[in-house]
């Protein structure tokens, strides 16, 4: 455990370890049963609910699956890597196969590079060359994308166009692990996209532009402002005390500082852990909380939170 946490801190961290609740992980369990028997009700029951409920249903649904394959990557709810893929390999939010989503997120998970772009593969920020080599129009797109609002709308896209370039590149180069996972995410994508044709009412191309992308944008609004620049790595990670529909949605993640400090704990201990010794958390982000995700939009729904180009590196 690391060496900041004083001793009470330890010994708390340590008791919630050895609970049965986290030997036996049955909160995850039970998300897992959840989402995905949620899915299939939803979907094979979509003619009687009708495409407008299906879709106010599938929309949070699809977010939430997002969190739990989160959890999956890290670890939860079993330690063996294959198997939490095997868990966590369902297409439903379409775009990102778990093994991208999973080598890429723990490549994030270098707290001295977090932000750095480059290096960072969730930074949202550009270097100095890059952002004076960029157009106008590329510049406001940036600057649209730093404001909750903009992150909403455009976010999901820029963040799909950005993946199509890279992974196309990689497809080109021939490099074989991408052939095989993208083949492998194409097989079950378009599975389960036949199912939705055959036993919902709800078209392909609905599913795919009015529900997996709406999803994501909503999912986007987490990582809006999960990190800042800072020359200290732990004042870079936000303490978002957000309200229970978006802490059940991103699973505790707005807590986003803890996770990175202990991203072994689940997903069911991260408020607890936080509340406890609040003040120490406090501390240690350099002040760096925010009141929910209400008040970045009241602040900053239409206004950029911070610069795309990255002051240093």
């Amino acid at each position: 455990m690391s060496h900041y946490f004083d001793a009470a801190h330890r010994q708390h961290i340590e008791a919630l370890r050895q609970r049965l609740t986290a030997r036996t992980e049955w909160p995850t369990w039970l998300l897992l049963i959840g989402v995905y028997g949620g899915w299939f009700a939803i979907v094979l029951n979509s003619a009687w609910l009708g495409r407008g409920w299906s879709t106010l249903l599938l929309i949070p649904l699809l977010v939430l699956w997002l969190s739990v394959q989160h959890e999956l990557l890290h670890g939860h709810p079993t330690r063996w890597i294959a198997f939490n893929k095997v868990l966590g390999y369902a297409p439903f939010a379409v775009w990102y196969p778990y093994t991208l989503y999973r080598d890429s997120h723990l490549l994030h998970h270098r707290d001295e590079d977090l932000t750095v772009p480059g290096v960072d593969p969730e930074s949202r920020y550009l270097t100095r060359a890059s952002w004076q080599g960029s157009s106008l129009f590329e510049r406001s797109l940036h600057r649209l994308n730093k404001t909750v609002l903009g992150r909403f709308l455009i976010g999901a896209p820029l963040a799909l166009l950005a993946l199509a370039a890279q992974e196309l590149q990689r497809l080109k180069n021939r490099e074989r692990q991408a052939w095989l996972m993208w083949l492998t995410h194409g097989f079950f994508t378009l599975l389960m996209l036949g199912f939705i044709a055959q036993y919902s009412a709800l078209p392909v191309w609905h599913y795919l532009l009015l529900i997996s992308v709406p999803a994501l944008s909503i999912a986007m609004i987490r990582s809006y402002y999960e990190h800042r620049p800072h020359a200290q790595p732990e004042q870079r990670t936000v303490l978002n005390e957000a309200g229970w529909p978006w802490r059940w949605l991103f699973l505790n993640l707005n807590f986003h500082l803890v996770h990175h400090d202990l991203p072994k704990l689940a997903w069911y201990d991260l408020p607890r852990v936080y509340r406890t010794h609040r003040a120490q958390w406090v501390a240690r982000s350099g002040g760096f909380v925010v009141q929910g995700y209400g008040q970045l939009w009241r602040q900053n729904g239409f206004k950029p939170i911070d610069s795309p180009e990255h002051p240093f590196q």
